[in-house]
C-alpha cells in the first residue's frame, strides 16, 4: 500500500496493545469499527482478538518499525528518547501523518520544573516536533489512577499500606479516561493536550479509603519518612526515578498538585471518579 492512499482509509496502528491504556485505546477502536492494527514486542497466540492484523515491533528495532508502520495513517504510541529517531524516520517512509502520544502533564505543569521524569518526557515531545512531515498529539495525564496498584499487595496480605505524603492531594485519573482522549486525538482532535486529571483532588489517604469501601475491609495506613519511601521505590525503579517520584509527593504535599476539566471538554462528560475506579479494579486488593 503506497502513501498516496487517503488518510482515513489506511489503518491506526496502537504501539504497545497490551499495555494497561494501549490495551483500552484498541479496544475502542475496535469497537469504533475502525481499522487497526495493534502492535507488541512479542506477540503470542490468544493475546488479541482473532483475525486482528498484529505485527511485532520494536521501538529500537527500525526493520519492525518499517514493517508496522506499513499502509498507517495514524500511530498511538508511549515512546522513549532512543526509539524518537526511528519512529520519525519509519512514519516519514510510510507517509504516517498523525502521532498521538501517551506523555505527561509534568511537561506543562509548572512546578514540575526540573523533575527527571518529566525532563524525560519533554525531551520524548520535543523529539517528535521536530518532524516536519508528522502532526504530533501529545496526551498528558498527570497522576494515573493505576499507581495506587502499587498498594495492592500489602493491602491484601495485611489489610494496611504504608504511603509516604498520605496527605498529599492529587487528582488520579482513570485509564479508561485517558485512553478515550487518545481515540478522540486519533479520530481528528486537536484540543486534547492540556493537563488530564480526575475530576477531584482526594488525598492518597482518602484514596486508600475509597479503594477500602470498593473491597468492603478497613485498610489502615501508615506514614513513610523520606528515607523509607527512597528506599522502598528503589526496590523496584532506579534511584533516580524514585527520587522523581518524591519530588512529585513532595510537590503535591504544599499543594501544587491539580485537578482539570480537560477530560470533560474533550469527551463531553465528566471525568470519571476514583471511586469508580477502586471499583473496577477491586479485584485487584482482595
Amino acid at each position: 500500500m503506497g502513501v498516496n492512499v487517503q488518510i482515513h482509509d489506511r489503518k491506526t496502528l496502537v504501539m504497545g496493545a497490551r499495555s494497561g491504556i494501549g490495551r483500552l485505546v484498541l479496544e475502542q477502536l475496535i469497537a469504533d469499527g475502525r481499522p487497526v492494527r495493534a502492535s507488541t514486542r512479542s506477540p503470542q497466540p490468544g493475546q488479541f482478538p482473532d483475525g486482528l492484523d498484529v505485527v511485532a515491533a520494536d521501538l529500537t528495532d527500525r526493520a519492525s518499525l518499517d514493517a508496522a508502520f506499513a499502509g498507517i495513517g495514524r500511530v498511538f504510541l508511549f515512546a522513549n528518547r532512543e526509539g524518537v529517531p526511528d519512529v520519525i524516520a519509519a512514519a516519514g517512509e510510510a507517509g504516517v501523518e498523525r502521532v498521538v502520544l501517551l506523555s505527561s502533564g509534568s511537561v506543562i505543569h509548572p512546578s514540575s520544573v526540573g523533575n527527571r521524569i518529566a525532563q524525560e518526557h519533554r525531551e520524548v515531545e520535543d523529539a517528535l516536533a521536530t518532524a516536519g512531515h508528522l502532526t504530533v498529539v501529545p496526551i498528558r495525564p498527570l497522576v494515573l489512577a493505576t499507581n495506587a496498584l502499587g498498594w495492592a499487595h500489602p493491602i491484601r496480605a495485611t489489610g494496611s499500606v504504608s504511603i509516604y505524603q498520605p496527605d498529599a492531594l492529587t487528582a488520579p485519573i482513570h485509564e479508561r479516561d485517558v485512553a478515550a482522549v487518545a481515540v478522540a486525538a486519533l479520530a481528528g482532535r486537536d484540543d486534547v493536550s492540556g493537563i488530564l486529571t480526575g475530576p477531584e483532588r482526594l488525598s492518597q489517604r482518602a484514596q486508600v479509603a475509597a479503594i477500602g469501601a470498593a473491597i468492603g475491609r478497613e485498610i489502615s495506613v501508615a506514614e513513610l519518612s523520606r528515607e523509607q519511601a527512597a528506599a522502598d521505590f528503589a526496590r523496584f525503579m532506579p534511584e533516580w526515578e524514585a527520587e522523581a517520584v518524591l519530588q512529585f509527593l513532595d510537590d503535591a504535599a504544599v499543594d501544587n498538585s491539580i485537578a482539570t476539566g480537560t477530560v470533560e471538554a474533550v469527551l463531553g462528560r465528566p471525568a470519571t471518579s476514583f471511586a469508580r475506579w477502586a471499583l473496577d479494579h477491586a479485584d485487584d486488593f482482595r
